[in-house]
């Protein structure tokens, strides 16, 4: 017989992977026993008594659910239809109406999963062999992308500060790009910087991306935090309206704080009947080798307060209120760092939108908060602005302009 000592060994030579570069300083924070620390790098929202808290329209919509003795059956392959017709409404707005684009919605685990899957499609169905994305993109953006076979390319975003948008940078990198490549856009609330193109922008990279013929690949993880629902879908909603068709990755994550629920959709927009019908086959099939089915309980959720009026008008209300607090958050910071570092000017923090910020400061002087002042933020300079608070605003404006100088 076989010894157990005798057996060759498969899992111990194997390297330790390094920790994820954003949950791993989350493991730090935890750990960290100083008090007073703050916490600026995890990506969820957090109010002013530094919590994250349920929306009341999701407390309503769980009780009703309860009350409805809802089954735990399997979901079909692309989820609940009624839950893929509210989001794909969402997501289009106005342009889920119109007669001659036609779109098919599939519910996902996840906006992480939604990019996944999407990966999965322009290679194994639309044959792409690339995609591009911008520099800096959320850190687990390549990693997705070529985990599904694609190379990734990258395009310039920022200027020489890394605070503001160059978007000829943009232009000149995508003059590289061949047809049938795809391209990552984050359209709204950008991750990680919080720098968004304008209308007029986003109107001429639309043309580039139709002449060069590239596939696009929507990121629209932040619907709402933005400047508003409708708004925030203008760079999709114009690309489709123009003869594009592009692939949307949503995520309610943040928009209903169901960051742990894991709720998403794949939404294939196409110029023909035919068009939509075959791609939400396509990704189906793609979804059915992966996780066949999506979960259940969070896009109830979803659905339940999407189709009841009252509960929308709750829900957007509550979505209003948490980007009005991040708008406000963002204007207070700068007003106080302008005390603490009057040499120093963070105005670019008010013109960036979303939870986050490229802050402008390097990896020595962001060491340097981790390390003397427990503040704790990523390396690339992002912070999350919803990290700021009443009780912690003055001392981290004090621990910026001392490692600032």
């Amino acid at each position: 017989m076989t010894t157990a000592s005798a057996l060759k060994q498969r899992f111990s030579p194997v390297a330790i992977n390094p920790p994820d570069s954003i949950f791993g300083l989350l493991d730090e924070f935890k750990k960290d026993s100083r008090a007073g620390k703050i916490n600026l790098s995890v990506g969820v929202y957090q109010d002013d008594t530094g919590k994250t808290p349920v929306m009341k329209a999701v407390r309503i919509a769980e009780q009703r659910m309860m009350d409805s003795d809802l089954s735990k059956n399997y979901l079909p392959i692309g989820g609940s239809a009624k839950y893929n017709d509210q989001v794909g409404r969402l997501v289009l707005g106005e342009t889920a109406e119109r007669a001659d684009i036609h779109w098919a919605t599939l519910q996902t685990p996840g906006g992480t999963m939604s990019l996944r899957i999407a990966g999965e499609v322009v290679r194994r169905v639309l044959d792409a062999k690339a995609i591009w994305m911008s520099n800096p993109t959320w850190a687990n953006h390549p990693q997705i992308f070529e985990a599904a076979g694609l190379t990734v390319r990258q395009f310039g975003y920022l200027n020489s500060e890394n605070t503001r948008l160059d978007f000829q940078r943009i232009v000149d990198s995508l003059q590289n790009a061949q047809p049938g490549e795809a391209i990552l856009l984050h359209a709204v609330c950008h991750n990680p910087t919080g720098v968004d193109l304008s209308r007029e922008q986003w109107i001429e990279l639309n043309r580039l991306i139709q002449q060069k013929d590239l596939i696009p690949v929507f990121d629209f993880a932040y619907q709402g935090f933005g400047t508003d629902l409708i708004e925030d879908a203008f760079p999709i909603q114009h690309f489709v309206q123009t003869g594009g068709e592009a692939l949307v990755c949503n995520s309610f994550s943040k928009n209903f704080g169901l960051y742990g629920e894991r709720v998403g959709g794949i939404t294939c927009v196409s110029q023909s009947e035919h068009g939509a019908k075959a791609m939400n086959s396509q990704t189906q099939a793609v979804i059915r080798t992966i996780y066949s089915n999506p979960p259940l309980h969070g896009g109830q959720i979803v659905e339940t307060i999407l189709s009841d009026s009252t509960l929308r008008a709750q829900w957007e209300s509550e979505l209003t209120e948490i980007t009005k607090r991040i708008s406000e958050l963002r204007s207070t910071f700068v007003q106080t760092m302008s005390r603490f570092a009057p040499n120093h000017d963070f105005q670019f923090i008010t013109e960036q939108r979303g939870m986050f910020s490229y802050s402008g400061l390097t990896a020595d002087q962001v060491d340097r908060l981790k390390n003397e002042y427990a503040v704790y933020a990523l390396r690339s300079g992002r912070i999350n602005i919803a990290g700021i608070n009443s009780g912690n605003l003055e001392p981290l404006c004090k621990a910026i302009a001392n490692v600032m100088g």
